[in-house]
């Protein structure tokens, strides 16, 4: 009986001790901790400690209740039940307050990092990266507590392994949309509010970017869902990266008899007049080639704004075609010439 009490005596004094010592930890994290993590320059270490000081002190009562519970005199298998319990707690426990260290890193980094461009993770990759690294944790959470049962994890794991493989050869069309929908956000070679030209000549605004597909608005206002796959092995012109100016185009055809240079400078001319084209660089007219019933000029300009290339070309469209008339520069119909031979009688004999 004495022996019991010793025993008894000695759990409660294990259990005093680590209450005290939870207490000094929460005590020391909430007032130094707090004091140091005020000499830098982020709140990201004193957001950590106000999420783990709760977690700190709880997995130090719980390791006193485990030692305790290993010092008790119990009956039979009574102290390996009530330890493992106890273990898996505490396992629990470190589990929650690696969980809200990560989840407080990735606000962070939202927050913070995200208006760079060259960012390492998209916005909507950060999600799907805490789920990952969450069902990490909770892997290595199960096979530590399998492991303190004496269970053998390597069956488990080849288990784990052959039925992965198993998907992986029944959804390998969906795991080829999501790889790439991965490297889509790693190298990141557009952003969700972009515009881009497709390889068929589709042009769009990029509206989200998803694991299995992308998708696109078109400038009809159709909503365009591409599969990353296919997305990831074609070419894509990024209309606005790395800079917005984009280049617009007006191809017309002037008479034979017009004074071509007169033709190039008037066309320069309207183009810099124009409120959104922009200076540097400037409008260029260039006389491209001899049709059938004209000469053929090319206006190229520039304007800082994708979405404005539909409206200035046709602002540049009816200047042209109004100077064009008070300059009485021809611009001439496709003209055909038939010559009709007067049919010759037929020699007789």
């Amino acid at each position: 009986m004495l022996l019991w009490a010793k025993e008894i005596l000695g759990a409660l004094l294990i259990l005093a001790f680590f209450y005290m010592l939870a207490q000094l930890a929460a005590l020391a994290l909430g007032k130094w901790g707090k004091r140091l993590a005020s000499f830098t320059s982020t709140d990201l270490d004193d957001r950590i400690l106000q999420r783990i000081i709760p977690h700190v002190s709880r997995l130090l009562i719980t390791l006193g209740f485990y030692l305790a519970a290993q010092s008790l005199p119990l009956p039979g298998k009574a102290v390996p039940v009530v330890s493992g319990i106890i273990f898996i707690v505490l396992v629990v426990i470190v589990f929650n307050l690696a969980y809200h260290i990560l989840d407080e890193l990735l606000k962070w980094y939202l927050a913070g990092k995200q208006s760079a461009d060259n960012a390492l993770l998209s916005r909507q990759m950060v999600p799907i990266v805490e789920k990952i690294a969450t069902l990490f944790m909770m892997g290595i959470a199960l096979i530590t507590i399998l492991t303190h049962f004496n269970y053998d994890v390597f069956s488990l794991v080849t288990a784990l392994g052959i039925g992965s493989l198993a998907i992986g050869m029944a959804a390998k069309d969906t795991l080829a949309h999501m790889i790439s929908g991965f490297t889509l956000m790693l190298d990141r070679p557009f952003h969700i509010g972009d515009r881009i030209k497709l390889s068929n000549g589709t042009v769009g605004d990029v509206i989200d970017i998803g694991l299995r597909s992308t998708k696109i608005q078109g400038l009809d206002a159709t909503l365009l869902i591409i599969p990353n796959a296919d997305l990831c092995n074609s070419t894509v012109i990024n209309m606005v990266r790395p800079s917005s100016v984009t280049q617009g185009r007006i191809s017309v055809g002037v008479g034979y008899g017009s004074n071509i240079e007169q033709v190039k400078n008037l066309l320069v001319e309207l183009a810099r007049e124009d409120a959104e084209t922009i200076e540097e660089p400037g409008p260029l007219a260039q006389f491209t080639s001899f049709g059938e019933s004209a000469l053929n000029v090319v206006l190229l300009f520039w304007v800082s704004d994708p979405n404005r290339i539909g409206a200035v070309t046709d602002r540049l469209n009816c200047a042209i075609l109004n100077r064009f008339r008070e300059s009485q520069i021809e611009i001439p119909f496709p003209v055909r010439t038939v010559i009709m031979e007067k049919e010759l009688p037929c020699p007789t004999e």
